[in-house]
Order: structure tokens, then sequence, then C-alpha cells
């Protein structure tokens, strides 16, 4: 049994582009447990946009937010016997103590599919395409759908599921690589968000009609500039906002509102968490398209837990294509 655990701290909140000054790694010593309390050992860790904003509500010294896959190594709680694999918040720490109060199993897995994929395209990232996809946009074939960030953990499945709906899929990304990867997914038309001088002018080549949903992870002149293409009663799902999460000063809000009202457009954000009751009926449905192929899975892994700031940082550059992860 490990005698110390290494874990990130936040000791500044994050001014501009993440630094790694921002944060400290350490050693700390591992607690005796007490009865119903349970020994957690990561095995692989999220990396998520959304750790960059949620961040600067945590408390200075305190252990960075996120998501693990970690195994109990021991217990004194007969509900998480030694073995168990679970899915815990937290955060950037390689070891942590639980009474198994609202802990997530990892749930049961076909053979042949990677216990990693249940912190992504089977997890949360998976979860929040799944229910921002069908639930807030209910995609119907034929209709056409943009997804920005396409390349990304979440934006990828979102792509996916609108295929399997039979829907015409448009994506963005920001290197040539990540368009051939978005092609290999079965996407109906991409581009270069980096390189198009003109949005609007390239949302109107590729939907001449107009865009019926549109899956927003990024926000700002990208999101303006989708929403002034949607078709009547068109439909907006926002999940994140990664191009606003490094400003130092608030992007200002566009003039969107005439559009809305003109176009009698719905635009509804959403928390994953929302959906936590139906979160065994999506995996179920996820997996199942895993196993039949509909759904193909890219992790962008960055092995060693003293690594962790740096594939965080990867985030915010376009290093990584499809769901980052940490292998402890």
């Amino acid at each position: 049994m490990p005698a110390k655990g290494k874990r990130w701290l936040l000791v500044k909140h994050f001014d501009g582009f993440p630094k790694e000054s921002d944060m400290r790694l350490e050693e700390f010593d591992l607690p005796e447990l007490k009865d119903g309390e349970i020994l957690l050992e990561a095995e692989y860790l999220s990396v998520d946009p959304y750790m960059r904003p949620y961040s600067a509500r945590s408390p200075l010294n305190t252990v960075m937010i996120g998501q693990q896959l970690a195994k109990v190594i021991e217990t004194r709680n007969a509900d998480f016997p030694v073995g168990t694999w679970t899915l815990p918040f937290t955060g950037w720490t390689t070891h942590s103590v639980s009474t198994g109060k609202d802990l997530m199993k990892m749930p049961p897995l076909p053979e042949g599919i990677p216990r990693s994929y249940t912190i992504g395209s089977l997890g949360m990232t998976g979860l929040s395409a799944y229910f921002g996809l069908l639930d807030i946009t209910d995609p119907k074939p034929g209709e056409t759908v943009l997804v920005s960030g396409a390349a990304g953990a979440v934006g990828n499945v979102v792509g996916q599921i609108a295929k399997i709906k039979e829907c015409r899929v448009i994506g963005s990304a920001g290197s040539e690589e990540k368009l051939e990867y978005l092609k290999e997914l079965g996407f109906d038309e991409v581009f270069n968000y980096k390189t198009t001088p003109d949005l609007d002018a390239k949302l109107k080549e590729l939907a001449p009609d107009g865009i019926d949903v549109y899956f927003d992870n990024v926000g700002g002149e990208f999101a303006t500039a989708a929403l002034q293409n949607m078709k009547l009663f068109g439909r907006i799902s926002c999940c994140g906002a990664i191009s606003n999460y490094n400003l130092k000063e608030p992007e200002k809000l566009s003039s969107i509102y005439g559009k809305m009202v003109s176009s009698q457009l719905k635009m509804q954000g959403f928390l994953i968490t929302k959906y936590r009751a139906r979160f065994d009926e999506a995996v179920g449905v996820l997996v199942q398209w895993v196993q039949e192929g509909k759904i193909k899975v890219r992790e962008h892994r960055t092995d060693g837990f003293d690594n962790m700031f740096k594939a965080f940082a990867e985030l915010f550059t376009g290093a990584n294509t499809g769901k980052a992860i940490v292998k402890v």
C-alpha cells in the first residue's frame, strides 16, 4: 500500500492563459481509514476546458477540480470492496478518501471497451453530447447540424450522433489534421475556422438554406455568425464557450436579439448534472453505438501525473484531438 500520494493545488486563480506557476505539485501522506471510508487510487484523469472557468470558484490552496477513474485499493466500507472501479470528482490527485456517498461506480463494460472511455465518450463528455443534442435540439432526419469545436471531446460525439440521426453535419476545427479526422467520422462538410476570413460567408456557402441546429462549444464570434445563419425555428444548444475562457476582459455580447425574434429561435444552455437520473439510460445507448461502430472514439493521452498541467494547457492551444486524458 502506498504511503504517499501526489496532488496539484490551485495557488492562484488564473488570469488570462493558465500558467504552471498558478499551481503547485506536492506529495502528501495518505491518512488512516475510518469506519465507512475507502481509499481510491487514480488510473486516468479527465482534462476538460470547463476546469478553467469553474476553478475561479475554488478556494486557493485546494486540489484542482476534475473527474477521474479510480480503483478502491483499501476499504472499510462493505459497499465498495477492494478492486471496485469508481468515477469520483476528486480532482487532480493520485489518491483520495471517500465515504462512498454520491460516489458513482464505473458502469459494467462489454469486453474490449477500455475503462478510460468512461471519463470520455461513455462518460461526461459523451453524455453532454447525447443530452445536449438530443434532448435540447431534437434533430430530425435531413436537417443541417453545425458543430463548433467539432474535433474536441464533446463535439466529435455530437457530430457522430447527428449522423446516426440521419442529419447533414457541418463541423469546424482549427487544423487540417483535425479536418481529416472529422471526415473519417463521417461529417458531410468541414472547414478550418482559423483560416476562414469570413465566417458568415463560409456558413452561407456550406448551408445556403440555413442551419437547423447549432451545437455551440466555443461561443464568441463563431457563435454569433452561426446564429445569424439559423433557419426559422432553429435550435441552439450551448455546451461551452472556450473562446472566452482565457479573456482578461469579458467579451461584449453581440446584437443577436433581432435574429432570435425574427427567426423564432430556441437557445438553451445546460449542465450535464441536470440529467444524472438518466445517465444509465444514455450510457447504455452510447455503449451500443460504440460496439456497433457508429461512434468511433479517439483519446488524446498524456502519460504521467506530473504532466497534468501540460495536458490542461494544451486544451487551449488546440493540441488535442478527441478526449484529453492523463494516465497516472
